[in-house]
Formats: C-alpha cells, structure tokens, sequence
C-alpha cells in the first residue's frame, strides 16, 4: 500500500497533520533564510509526532526566460536544498513548466539543462526531486525524462483534470509510471485556468479517482501520496484512497 501524507504550508498545518497520525508532512520550502532560522521548530514536531518530511519548492516565476531561471531561480533552489538536507527530507517536489505546446524547443532545450543542473545538486543531498504536471501533458515530459535518468515525477492528479477532455494521469502512468514517485490528490470540476484548481475534497469534484487508483494499483505504486487538503478534509479523503488501491 502506497504511503499516505498531507500537506503542511507551515508549522501549525505540520501540527494539524501530526495529529491526526499521518507518517509524513510535505512541507513548504520557500525562503532558505527563514527555513534556516525554522530547522530546530521543524525538528522538534518531526520528533514529537514521529514523523517525517517530504519537500515541496517554489514557483520558478516567468517559466519562459531561461536566462532569469539560470541566474536566479536555480541558485534559490540549491540554497532550498540545503536546508532540505538539515532537515533529514530525501524526496522533494519541483513546479518547471515545461509543455512542449507553448515553449519552444529552443526554451525547453535550455530548460532540460537546467533541470539537470537542480537533480544533480539534489542527488548530491542525497534528495529526489520530483518534477510536478502543471498543464503537461505526457509527451512534454517524456524528453526530459530521457534526457535525465535521475529526474522522477510528482503526478498531481488534480492538476491533470484541467485543459484536458481526458484526466492526462492516465498516459502519464501508461507511458512514465517508472518514473512516478510520488502523487499529490485533490478533486475539481475540470476547467482551463489557475481558479479551477479548487483542491476539493475527493468525490465532490469529476476526477476518475477509482479508475485513476486502480490504474496504479494495477501497475504496482508503493510511493507517497499526499493529500493537498486542509486538514479536516484528509480523513475521509484517506478512506477513499484506501478503498480505491485496496
């Protein structure tokens, strides 16, 4: 059985999720100067609830200026893992846009080098980093994928409900399971913008969660699953991912 969490934007969220007994909390790593001056508090709530922490990273800011992502947003993200490591995290979750259906290929070129860059420098903190769907679609990942041997994937199951007739997590898992290591769930209504991205419980929205799941299950996940809930939603949303991978 895969490994269910929630998400945790800051320390009283990492409490809220202690609480209710999950194994681990993904965490917001956002500002590596505040993080630095927050590891003791973070290490603290690790110890007394026992659990752990997966990473979650920044927006990168404008996905098509290569040369700002170059010198400033990968420099951010090495910082970011520094205090990754402090904190013990070996598994974290990165937003770099990379849909081949509006970036050029020169842009996406550039932009696999500098996602190589950000997993080296994870892998050498011993930190899997996770590249997350936004409007992807399978084939826009599978390049860099190929290119990167070390890159693996956060499937946001939610997200690939939006711009899509068919919820995209089906090819994804068809055609890049090996490379999924991780899964964020949350319902919507489907639609084609940021505000459609409802993060709603699972069964109030139109995401195919017993058919996505089976899918899985049928493939053979055993990785993380968070919940992007607020806390009170989590423990009905876990009996249905329960029930949908059993």
């Amino acid at each position: 059985m895969p490994i269910i969490g929630g998400r945790a934007h800051n320390l009283e969220l990492v409490h809220a999720v202690g609480r209710l007994g999950y194994p681990f909390a993904e965490i917001s790593i956002f500002d590596a100067d505040e993080m630095h001056r927050r590891v003791e508090d973070f290490l603290a709530l690790k110890q007394q609830y026992g659990i752990y922490y997966l990473a979650h990273y920044p927006n990168e800011g404008n996905p098509f200026d290569a040369k700002a992502l170059k010198e400033h947003f990968v420099p951010r993200m090495k910082k970011l893992m520094e205090v990754t490591h402090e904190l013990g995290i070996v598994k974290g979750t990165l937003h770099f846009w990379m849909d081949k259906r509006w970036a050029e290929p020169a842009l996406l070129s550039a932009k696999t080098d500098l996602l190589a860059e950000m997993v080296a420098a994870a892998g050498e903190k011993g930190i899997t980093l996770c590249i997350e769907n936004l409007t992807e679609q399978y084939e826009s990942f599978a390049a860099a994928c190929d290119a990167i041997p070390d890159l693996r994937m956060t499937l946001d199951i939610g997200h690939a409900e939006l711009l899509s007739n068919e919820n995209t997590s089906f090819n994804f898992i068809r055609h890049l399971f090996d490379k999924i290591e991780h899964l964020h769930v949350h319902d919507n209504h489907g639609g084609t913008s940021v505000k459609d991205d409802l993060h709603l419980p699972l069964g109030q929205g139109r995401v195919d969660y017993p058919r996505i799941f089976s899918m899985l299950r049928e493939k053979g996940y055993r990785h993380t699953v968070t919940m992007e809930l607020k806390p009170e939603e989590m423990p009905p949303t876990k009996i249905l991912i329960e029930q949908y991978l059993s």
